[in-house]
């Protein structure tokens, strides 16, 4: 179990990795969200993520055709889905993805995910099989760890289950992709992260013309000494 434990996000300039939270089901509609709330949700999310649809990678790893832009950011998508031996990800993020998701998920790998309500595993065309963990955090990365050997784990997503892991120190790295887009009010990356546990370092930077890619390494903060 070599891997690290890492995440990876794509944030606003202003602190929001998603527009505020609405019920899934009204914006993964096979007609497309009806309502007014929806449309907004997938609007501003589409502009966070516009940076990623162009690419090579992206188009192929989804079906989509042949084509698409090549460099740092394709470099870069394409990277983080090679490390990937295994994913972690909560359970609001798994409703809303089984809404969207193509029938061949876009994983490829075993996914694990926290939940509250136990279900048989889902298995999907192209190697991605969904496991369902009701023992919460710790026994989901240890699956995942096993599942992706030397490989690394990553934490998909959401926010809290994201906040969840760093406020474990069981995060080893992560990159936020910073967009240029201002959300105002939305879901924070690192809300309700107590800073006083973790100690960061940045590990690289990688700009292009549509975003900035920021790496950090994280660790345990270590308690102050004691006169």
């Amino acid at each position: 179990m070599a891997g690290k434990v890492f995440f990876s996000v794509t944030m606003s300039l202003d602190g929001f990795m998603a527009p505020e939270a609405v019920p899934v089901e009204s914006v993964f509609t096979p007609e497309g969200p009806h309502d007014p709330g929806a449309r907004r949700w997938l609007a501003k999310w589409s502009e966070l993520q516009a940076w990623l649809f162009p690419q090579r990678w992206f188009r192929e790893n989804l079906g989509l055709g042949e084509g698409g832009e090549e460099g740092v950011d394709n470099d870069i998508a394409r990277g983080t889905y090679e490390r990937t031996g295994a994913s972690v990800m909560g359970r609001r993020m798994f409703d809303a993805g089984e809404l969207a998701w193509p029938e061949n998920a876009p994983f490829h790998t075993p996914v694990y995910v926290v939940t509250h309500t136990r279900r048989e595993p889902w298995e999907r065309p192209g190697g991605t099989t969904f496991h369902f963990v009701d023992e919460g955090i710790e026994s989901a990365l240890l699956l995942a760890r096993e599942a992706a050997g030397d490989r690394d784990v990553r934490i998909a997503g959401g926010a809290e289950t994201i906040q969840q892991y760093l406020d474990a120190g069981l995060i080893d790295e992560f990159s936020i992709t910073l967009a240029p887009v201002l959300f105002g009010t939305g879901i924070r990356l690192f809300d309700h992260v107590d800073p006083d546990r973790l100690s960061l370092d940045q590990a690289r930077s990688d700009a292009s013309s549509r975003v900035t890619h920021l790496t950090y390494t994280a660790a345990k903060r270590r308690p102050a000494a004691t006169a």
